[in-house]
């Protein structure tokens, strides 16, 4: 049986969200729908929610990361880093076909952005 399991949103910690925010805004171009005391929501160009919310956080390599699909991956890495974030993995070819680079965003979560052939 087929499952209807859809992803609904990302829930992201941050220690701070005016840190946290440029990275995504810049760096992947998204626009901040809204805003409240302590959280904010982001939207993909899909449709899916990132909804971050300020709280005690510590990243961990361990984590499930983000992965986002980008179009010219290099000028995205380099809006990244002027947002505020930092590179893990450079731009490699993949065996699966990808392009992809492992990033940290400005709380040290572990994010992937990849580019298809």
């Amino acid at each position: 049986m087929p499952s209807s399991t859809v992803l609904h949103r990302a829930v992201i910690s941050s220690r701070s969200l005016d840190a946290a925010l440029p990275v995504y805004e810049v760096g992947l171009g998204l626009a901040v729908e809204a805003r409240a005391d302590g959280f904010a929501s982001l939207r993909t160009g899909d449709g899916l929610e990132l909804m971050f919310h300020e709280r005690p956080a510590s990243a961990s390599d361990a984590a499930v990361a983000l992965t986002f699909a980008v179009d010219g991956l290099d000028r995205a890495i380099e809006r990244w880093t002027a947002a505020g974030g930092a590179v893990v993995d450079p731009p490699a070819a993949q065996p699966w076909g990808e392009r992809m680079a492992v990033v940290r965003d400005a709380d040290g979560h572990l994010v992937c952005l990849v580019e298809s052939p």
